[in-house]
């Protein structure tokens, strides 16, 4: 595929960036994409492996390496290479409904498990990825797909993320008539909201939410299900209705002073940014400027709320991070392909160390009290150090205290991003239907398909928190079930 030499020929170039100092300025994206001969190159760096890892989407040591949607890579890559962009657009959109979110915010699994990746580095198949689908936009190729037919069957789908968004997609080109419903006040879940603009600007989003509307799918925000409307007046109107949520219950702290003013989610601080940024509100209902923040949570969310508070001017920001620091290089016991468990440092982490001089995250530690003032603000936080042990009986990993390894760190705002435990109750409740141990919507094994015949579940609400490309996934095989209940 591609050129058969270029792997040896042409070194992996990756799109640009804005430096630190200068990105910080602005809530922008900060990566200009390569030209046309530079990006051919870089295609004919994919190799006629003969067993294309890359888009296996398989377990390998209890993590998935390659593309969960199994996108034809090599393909698409062979087309670049040859000059035929619409070609490769066209192979790109079989597997994947929104290249442009990929392009942009996946961690790239299937560039993990590249055979490049092996002895060198790997085919840049995230960024040609997003150029093929810019390429389709930018010439005019990406247009509405009205169905000719409509089969008379009604779908509700109940959330507007990833996957909803993929559910209501691919239902839409089946002919049959989509409504999405979304609680906030503008369509995209995560993508809208979730993601800082500087990862995914609001005007892609915007864009593909222009093109679905165009294509016959209907938007109602802020409509929230449960509390406007009752789910089961959406399963009695509708042939079958989709729960695409997403996880969206924060695991919390329970320490001492909990309760203190300043302490909050990180899902809202992000959300509260964004909104002020593309205009929702005229100013942050919580602002980083001038103050001491502490993340917890060493992850892509903790990382977000790192580059925020930077770009809102906080005086210090410091991440910690439960687990204890990868190594650099992959250890013996994690070959390729697995999923590469090493140091990643992002793109928040660097623009701390080019604002303070130090990388922010500090390993193995946790907050154990949060220190407070006499009109309940918080004004410090105390740490602590942790170390990995083995659970003879489970044989988890668990975490046991450092003794006198205590550590008081001046904050003036806590963001918690120590992930999510499942559902909203309330969705739950009101759709009558099960949750597994994890919080999470039960389905059949290995389905979409919940207790009650009508209603469906998948992306976050069902696997639990994941990423974007998981979330598409889930929603292509959530529609394909749907359609298949519908159609019999």
């Amino acid at each position: 595929m591609g050129k058969s030499t270029g792997f040896m020929e042409f070194d992996r170039l990756s799109n640009s960036c804005v430096s630190e100092k200068e990105r910080i300025k602005n809530y922008s994206e900060f990566h200009p994409p390569l030209d046309k001969p530079a990006r051919i190159q870089q295609a004919a760096r994919c190799m006629n492996c003969g067993v294309p890892f890359c888009q296996s989407g398989a377990n390998f040591g209890g993590m998935v390496s390659g593309c969960p949607l199994h996108n034809l890579i090599p393909e698409w890559n062979d087309e670049i290479y040859n000059g035929h962009w619409k070609e490769a657009l066209f192979r790109l959109l079989k597997t994947n409904n929104f290249p442009e979110f990929t392009g942009r915010v996946c961690p790239a699994l299937c560039e993990a498990a590249c055979t490049c990746s092996m002895n060198g580095d790997a085919v840049t198949v995230h960024d040609n990825e997003l150029s093929i689908i810019e390429e389709g936009f930018k010439n005019g190729w990406v247009v509405p797909r009205i169905p000719d037919v409509r089969s008379g069957k009604r779908i509700a789908v109940i959330g507007s993320g990833p996957a909803g968004l993929a559910v209501a997609d691919k239902l839409n080109q089946r002919g049959h008539s989509v409504t999405v419903f979304e609680r906030e006040n503008r369509p995209g879940g995560l993508l809208m909201y979730g993601i800082p603009n500087m990862k995914l600007d609001k005007e892609i989003v915007a864009r593909r939410i222009k093109l679905m509307k165009d294509e016959g799918i209907v938007f109602k925000t802020n409509v929230n299900v449960g509390a406007d409307i009752q789910a089961r007046d959406i399963i009695n109107d509708f042939d079958a209705v989709a729960v695409c949520c997403g996880s969206k219950k924060p695991r919390d702290l329970q320490i001492k002073g909990r309760d203190a003013a300043g302490v909050m989610f990180a899902v809202d601080y992000l959300t509260d940014s964004t909104k002020w940024v593309v205009g929702e509100n005229d100013r942050p209902g919580v602002t980083a400027k001038g103050k001491n923040v502490v993340v917890v949570g060493g992850g892509d969310t903790g990382n977000d709320c790192v580059a925020t508070a930077i770009r809102q001017g906080c005086a210090s920001v410091i991440q910690l991070e439960m687990m204890p620091k990868p190594p650099e290089r992959r250890a013996e016991n994690n070959p390729w392909p697995q999923w590469p468990r090493v140091l990643k440092t992002d793109y928040g982490q660097q623009e701390a160390i080019a604002v303070f001089g130090a990388d922010p995250r500090k390993y193995t530690t946790t907050v154990k009290e949060i220190i407070k003032d006499k009109n309940n603000k918080i004004t410090a936080v105390k740490t602590v150090m942790l170390n990995a042990k083995t659970d003879k009986k489970s044989g988890r990993t668990v975490m046991e205290e450092i003794k006198d390894s205590e550590e008081t760190l001046p904050c003036d705002l806590l963001l918690i991003a120590a992930g999510f435990v499942g559902c909203e109750d309330y969705v739950v409740r009101e759709f009558d239907i099960a949750v597994n141990q994890r919080g999470c919507i039960a389905t059949k094994d290995g389905m979409c398909q919940t207790e009650n015949p009508k209603v469906f579940a998948c992306g976050d609400a069902r696997r639990g928190q994941s990423l974007v490309v998981w979330a598409i996934a889930e929603g292509r095989s959530c529609a394909d079930e749907i359609d298949d209940f519908l159609m019999e």
